[in-house]
C-alpha cells in the first residue's frame, strides 16, 4: 500500500472522530477533523499523480471516503438540528446514487470520469457551508442549498462525460 492510499484510508478513520466530537458539542474540533480530512484528500491525489502512484484501489476508495465523510456530516447536522431534513434527504439521495453508480460502473469494467473543475468548486462550496454551520455563523443553510444545486449540475455533467467516455 502506497502513501496516497494510506492517506485515503486515514479519512475513513476520521469519520467516527468527527461524529464523536460533534455529538459531544465540540463543533470547532469536529470542523478541524473535517478540514484535516479535506487536506489529506488534496494531498493524496497530488502525491499520487506527481509520483505515478495512482492505483485502482485509490481511484475507488478516494471518492468513497469523501462521500462517507459527507454522509456522516449530513447525518450529524440533521441530528443536531443544523440543517433541514429536505436538504439532508436530497444530499443523501445524490451521494448514495453516486456511490452505487461508481461501484456498478467499476465492476462492469467501465471507465470512470476524473474530477473536473466544477466538481472541485462544488466541494469548496460544501466546505464553506460546513464551516458556516459548524461555527454557527449566518448563511450556512443557504450556502448548503447552493452547494446542493451545484452538485446536481456537476453530476449531470459527469454523467454526460461518462456516456461519452464509455459510449453508453
Amino acid at each position: 500500500m502506497n502513501l496516497p492510499n494510506i492517506m485515503t484510508m486515514t479519512r475513513f478513520v476520521f469519520i467516527p472522530f468527527f461524529i464523536i466530537l460533534y455529538a459531544y458539542g465540540h463543533s470547532v474540533a469536529a470542523l478541524v477533523v473535517v478540514l484535516f480530512a479535506g487536506l489529506t484528500d488534496i494531498l493524496d491525489g497530488y502525491i499520487a499523480r506527481r509520483s505515478g502512484q495512482v492505483t485502482l484501489t485509490g481511484i475507488m476508495l478516494d471518492p468513497l471516503a469523501d462521500k462517507l465523510m459527507m454522509l456522516a456530516i449530513v447525518i450529524s447536522l440533521v441530528a443536531g438540528g443544523e440543517i433541514p431534513w429536505a436538504a439532508a434527504g436530497v444530499m443523501a439521495f445524490r451521494e448514495i446514487g453516486m456511490i452505487a453508480s461508481s461501484a456498478i460502473f467499476h465492476f462492469r469494467g467501465m471507465k470512470t470520469v476524473p474530477a473536473n473543475l466544477l466538481g472541485k468548486a462544488t466541494t469548496v462550496v460544501y466546505y464553506a457551508a460546513i464551516m458556516l454551520l459548524l461555527l454557527d455563523l449566518p448563511g450556512g443553510v443557504e450556502v448548503l442549498w447552493a452547494a446542493i444545486l451545484l452538485s446536481f449540475l456537476t453530476s449531470g455533467i459527469y454523467f454526460l462525460q461518462f456516456r461519452h467516455l464509455n459510449r453508453v
